[in-house]
């Protein structure tokens, strides 16, 4: 087909295509059309397949022409978009080219049309100056390996059931019901909850009664009237009065095992003795604090990058990027989005609210991602077999696992093709980092690291 074509690239990353085909092929496509539709037409008064091509031109010429036109354009825009030295001019997957206006098919002319779509955006990263990057500092001593090995003591912990006549104490695993009251004192319909479990001072409950309930003992109903502050986390209680009925109906308390050599060999055989679980707690949270430095330093590097070489991305991208958070959103709740929608609505909030919300995360995560996936390509970042084996002997080696048991996890040709991205993108930021400066970033703790 002899067509010329026009791209100009317009704001938020779209293109108008402009497309003319020469007459000869309109000329062509037309006569396609007529025979085609000689061979299939009915007519009163002729034979299928023999119906005289000036007839059908009378009475459905307007339609032939349509039909005529729709096959050049499909054809046209086909042609094009599979031509590798147009990729960068190829639509995003999941959106039409829009086409401003219908042409009309004349067969003595040539045949032009525009349209307009999103692509992939067109992005130049050479601004490097200015870069600084923090690197938090955060150290690993006694205090935080005490803290670790206290959640082994509660994970290890045996529960049983506290006396009836002892009352709830801090620290305490309470089973309670509870129910929103009116001012007249009943009930307020739909607020019932029934064994309802939480630890005693975690605050992990919606109206935080803690502190509340401390001294009631098995079988106990106790009503409350809790006034909440207007810096209340839960927009629902922010400055407003609650009057509550909670009634205990078990409490149990957590027996924790003994730190020795016992408790050791409990939680794996491989340990012996507590020395070794230590050992191996250690090292186990140095391997995670270097990974969360890592990444809070990558991102970091990835913020100044987006902050200056400035890109917009489409609408259709970003639309498309919200409408996945949701669909997993919905898998996370075991809904379906149209569901997850009624849900959110019924409590006062709206899809459309959502995703406004989301909306500045969302677009800063996709312009980091362009940024990557820009500089992989410019620098033609690779990896080869050797690197990868590296990758496999370092995870081996971190986890303590056999290096065959890890080769094994990555067999799958999804799960090893996110392992060479992964390894690609490393690369990429070992590189990077010669080019910026890195400096010390402010000291905070193992558990603020992983805090957000």
């Amino acid at each position: 087909m002899n067509i010329t074509k026009e791209f100009v690239d317009i704001e938020k990353s779209a293109v108008k295509l402009t497309v003319t085909i020469a007459q000869e092929d309109v000329a062509a496509a037309y006569n396609d059309t007529i025979k085609k539709y000689v061979k299939q037409a009915q007519i009163p008064g002729f034979r299928k397949g023999h119906v005289p091509a000036n007839i059908l031109e009378r009475k459905f010429g307007e339609s032939l022409k349509a039909d005529a036109a729709g096959t050049l354009i499909d054809k046209s825009l086909n042609e094009i978009f599979e031509d590798e030295s147009l990729k960068d001019n190829r639509p995003l997957p999941y959106v039409q080219p829009v086409m401003e206006k219908m042409p009309e098919l004349d067969i003595s002319k040539d045949l032009t049309y525009t349209v307009t779509y999103d692509v992939f955006p067109k992005v130049t990263v050479n601004n490097f100056s200015g870069i600084n990057v923090k690197e938090a500092q955060v150290e690993i001593g006694e205090k935080e390996i005490a803290e670790e090995l206290k959640a082994v003591q509660e994970r290890n912990a045996v529960v049983i059931d506290k006396k009836d006549d002892e009352p709830v104490e801090k620290d305490n695993i309470v089973t309670v019901n509870y129910c929103e009251l009116d001012e007249n004192g009943n009930i307020l319909e739909g607020t019932q909850r029934e064994d309802f479990v939480f630890t005693v001072g975690t605050g992990q409950n919606i109206f935080k009664i803690d502190d509340d309930i401390l001294g009631m003992k098995k079988g106990d109903e106790r009503e409350l009237a809790k006034t909440y502050g207007k810096d209340e986390q839960n927009a629902d209680l922010a400055g407003k009065t609650k009057k509550l009925r909670v009634k205990v109906t078990a409490i149990k308390v957590r027996n924790l095992p003994a730190l020795d050599d016992d408790l050791a060999q409990d939680v794996s055989e491989k340990y012996k003795t507590l020395d070794d679980l230590k050992a191996d707690i250690k090292k186990n949270m140095e391997s995670a604090k270097n990974r969360r430095v890592r990444e809070l330093k990558n991102n970091n590097l990835l913020e100044q990058l987006v902050e200056k070489n400035q890109f917009d991305i489409p609408a259709s991208m970003l639309g498309a990027e919200l409408d996945a958070r949701w669909r997993m959103m919905a898998q996370q709740f075991q809904t379906t989005p149209e569901q997850l929608d009624r849900m959110f609505s019924s409590s006062g909030q709206t899809k459309a609210d959502m995703l406004k919300e989301w909306s500045p995360a969302s677009e800063k995560m996709l312009k980091s991602r362009i940024i990557v996936d820009t500089l992989l390509r410019e620098r033609n970042i690779a990896v080869t077999p050797e690197e990868i084996e590296k990758e496999y002997e370092r995870m081996a080696a971190e986890s303590g696992s056999p290096l065959e048991e890890v080769k094994k996890r990555y067999e799958d040709a999804r799960a090893k093709e996110y392992l060479i991205d992964d390894v690609k993108e490393q690369k990429l930021y070992d590189e990077l980092y010669k080019e910026v400066k890195v400096s010390k970033g402010e000291k905070i703790s193992f558990e603020d690291l992983f805090k957000n």
